[in-house]
């Protein structure tokens, strides 16, 4: 019968089995050494290198402890929400760094090297690396806010301050890549994701998206009727979700229109370009079908006769319509 609910118990032990087994034949080994009374330069020598093998032995094993962890945090997300699938290798990477300096200290300070200079030119390396490369840092450290961060995820449709709008197809550490509506690959680095504001299409509690499409009928229209049709062709629709259910809103009194606002709730925010084509049609046809008008913008001139010596007629004009001036005006239609 299993006593926890993960095998994480069951794998530490094999990976411990061997270095325990080691160090046990390692330690007896340094005894022996002493205990045999060896010429002092042989016995150090033997006590260094079997210490150098102790460190080697240890640093595997924390490397392979870590790895361990990160696939058992990645399988617990709710839990670990900045081990991912993919997170996992940028960690396990960077542990591997990490247990690698950490070996070459130990065996250096081990076989009593003065690493002073060393770590002052390591440091003096790493800082010109740093200016040279603060860009791609910078998009690095973004990368690894965003994937833990989690503003968006792949699959997500986002928009940007500057305007691009798309699917992102990929989180990678430099960069994050999306597929716009025309089908074009934008790559963007996390640097300017990380400091720009990003709509996310896809995110909230709900999986819905909501669209609206706006519509003007004329003075005179019934509107019941055009709440009536509006209702009807967005519950039609296959796209359209019954809940929430579509909804029509009279938004305004137009200069020539009434206006109408029809709402409703798509599963996919991809879907918003297609379905609110259909829509659009799909009005129009039930528009022409039911004889209700949709208005367009006109303007109705009127010609105003000007009388004989005002402003801008000349004397020598005769007193016949033909031969005096007018000034057209150009009123807007209610």
């Amino acid at each position: 019968m299993a006593r926890s609910e993960t095998d994480f118990d069951d794998k530490l032990i094999d990976i411990l089995h061997r270095p325990v087994f080691t160090t046990v034949a390692l330690v007896g080994l340094i005894l022996a050494t002493y205990r045999l009374d060896l010429v002092s330069n042989v016995e150090d020598v033997t006590v260094t290198i079997v210490r150098t093998i102790l460190v080697i032995v240890w640093i595997l094993f924390g490397l392979r402890f870590f790895r361990l962890m990160l696939g058992t945090m990645k399988r617990s997300t709710e839990r670990f929400a900045l081990v991912r699938q993919s997170t996992e290798p940028l960690l396990a990477n960077a542990a591997a760094v990490v247990f690698f300096l950490v070996a070459i200290y130990s065996i250096l300070v081990i076989w009593n090297i003065d690493i002073t200079g060393l770590v002052a030119s390591v440091g003096i390396v790493g800082l010109a690396l740093s200016f040279a490369a603060q860009d791609t840092l910078a998009n690095l450290f973004a990368g690894v806010a965003i994937l833990s961060d989690r503003p968006y995820q792949i699959g997500d449709f986002i928009i940007l301050d500057t305007g691009e709008r798309g699917e992102v197809t990929k989180i990678g550490l430099r960069s994050t890549r999306l597929l716009t509506r025309d089908d074009v690959e934008v790559s963007i680095p996390n640097g300017v994701m990380g400091a720009t504001k990003i709509v996310n299409e896809a995110g909230g509690p709900p999986d819905r998206y909501r669209i609206s499409t706006s519509v003007g009928v004329a003075y005179g229209s019934d509107v019941d009727q055009v709440v009536e049709v509006l209702d009807a062709v967005a519950v039609a629709h296959p796209k359209t979700l019954a809940t929430p259910e579509p909804r029509v809103r009279f938004t305004a009194f137009g200069a020539s229109s009434l206006d109408f606002d029809l709402q409703c709730w798509i599963q996919r925010p991809v879907d918003r370009g297609v379905v609110l084509h259909e829509l659009n049609l799909e009005i129009y046809k039930q528009f022409a079908a039911n004889d209700i008008a949709i208005p367009f913008p006109q303007q109705d001139v009127y010609i105003k006769e000007m009388p004989l010596g005002a402003p801008g007629s000349s004397p020598t004009d005769e007193p016949s319509i033909g031969n005096r001036t007018s000034e057209t005006i150009v009123e807007p239609a209610t």
